[in-house]
């Protein structure tokens, strides 16, 4: 009751701090159930595993004249056979070290854990068409590319998930200016406090449409030190292209991060095939099997900065609708380094407008012999086959 009444009355601060007198025009309430039953094989570091994950999420957005405010509120709910990891992508609720404490553990045992968060808590002041000022935790992208965005600073999507419904929101401040209808300024200003320190983000982005390309570049300072970053999208034929690239000033030394994609969507019997590739080149990524101890212990990954731990990658997603109800797909991520893959073959069925059914498999090929010089042989090599079943339903 003390929580409920804490983000109320922050809520009700931040509208009361403007001016004008405001009135309720809108508000919208949606919702979100998943649960998901997962099997995990036993591999050379866990055991064979049963787990269970709840997600029930409620998300309400509110507009009074000129202002908005946005809340999302989750509570998951995991059991375990075996105290470990579910597996890969299945169950993760990021967290990147968020400057406001709004998560926490109601009850955990050995084999059940069960918590809440607020994953949004924001208010938005629209004064005019061409800007927008947002303070509390909301949800930022800037990634140009699908699976591997190096040049997004925002809590970048895990590209093995397969449930990426919600991007995770961040504790920050934004000033959006819109100079014209194919234009855009975005100042963000975001505080982090993790077990490396307080650190501080402020950058600035500009993104412009010109003929078919949308052209973007931001600039500032990113986790305390200096940062740039160029991305494009466009098409070339029936291609979409599409690729960013940043550039990170760390400990004194330049760090260079890339990826580049191309992406096609096809009629195959009048049937949609979607068609993605993706090859990423990443400075702070493990050339060798020797560097992921460190990388692993790295301010960078524990940051959650690194989607993936190669130096070398590359992301193959295929999809193909069988029927209006039916699509199936394949997501294959090769770390070029290591040879180690992840490959997960995944069908969704649409039992409505607002369920839908899908299950999928993980499995990792790579080497998996541990030792002392090479406690991670491989990135992908130890990951066991782990199966999963969910249920997802809309309101």
């Amino acid at each position: 009751m003390t929580l409920r009444f804490h983000v109320i009355g922050m809520i009700s601060l931040s509208v009361f701090c403007f001016h004008n007198p405001i009135h309720a025009q809108s508000s919208k309430l949606s919702g979100y159930i998943q649960t998901v039953p997962v099997i995990s094989g036993q591999t050379n570091v866990n055991e064979q595993n049963i787990s269970h994950f709840n997600r029930f999420r409620l998300s309400s957005d509110s507009v009074f004249g000129s202002v908005r405010v946005g809340v999302a509120y989750e509570q998951i709910v995991t059991f375990t056979e075996k105290h470990q990891p579910i597996g890969f992508g299945v169950g993760s609720v990021p967290s990147g070290g968020e400057w406001l404490n709004l998560q926490w553990t109601l009850n955990e045992t050995d084999h059940a854990r069960w918590s809440h968060r607020f994953d949004r808590v924001h208010v938005a002041w629209q004064p005019t068409d061409k800007l927008e000022i947002v303070a509390g935790r909301q949800a930022i992208s800037w990634g140009t590319t699908l699976f591997l965005t190096p040049a997004d600073p925002f809590a970048p999507f895990d590209p093995a998930d397969p449930f990426r419904e919600f991007r995770a929101g961040v504790d920050a401040a934004r000033i959006r200016i819109y100079p014209s209808n194919l234009s855009e300024i975005d100042v963000v200003v975001r505080a982090t406090k993790s077990p490396l320190g307080e650190e501080m983000t402020a950058v600035t982005r500009a993104l412009a449409v010109w003929h078919n390309w949308e052209v973007s570049g931001w600039t500032g300072q990113l986790y305390g030190e200096p940062a740039g970053a160029v991305g494009v999208a466009g098409a070339l034929g029936s291609w979409a292209v599409r690729g960013e690239a940043v550039i990170r000033r760390i400990r004194h030394t330049n760090i260079f991060r890339g990826t580049f994609g191309l992406d096609r969507l096809v009629q195959v019997k009048s049937r949609d095939l979607m068609i993605v590739f993706e090859y990423q080149r990443d400075g702070l990524g493990a050339a060798a099997p020797n560097d992921y101890l460190r990388i692993l212990q790295s301010a960078t990954y524990r940051r959650g900065e690194h989607q993936v731990l190669g130096r070398d990658e590359t992301a193959v997603q295929i999809s193909y609708q069988l029927h209006p109800l039916w699509n199936i797909a394949a997501l294959w991520l090769q770390n070029l380094n290591d040879q180690s893959s992840l490959i997960s073959p995944s069908i969704i069925f649409s039992v409505s407008n607002n369920a839908s059914v899908s299950g999928g498999l993980f499995f990792g090929v790579g080497k998996d012999n541990i030792t002392l010089d090479t406690p991670l042989p491989s990135e992908f090599g130890l990951a066991g086959v782990t199966g999963y079943l969910s249920l997802t339903w809309f309101f």
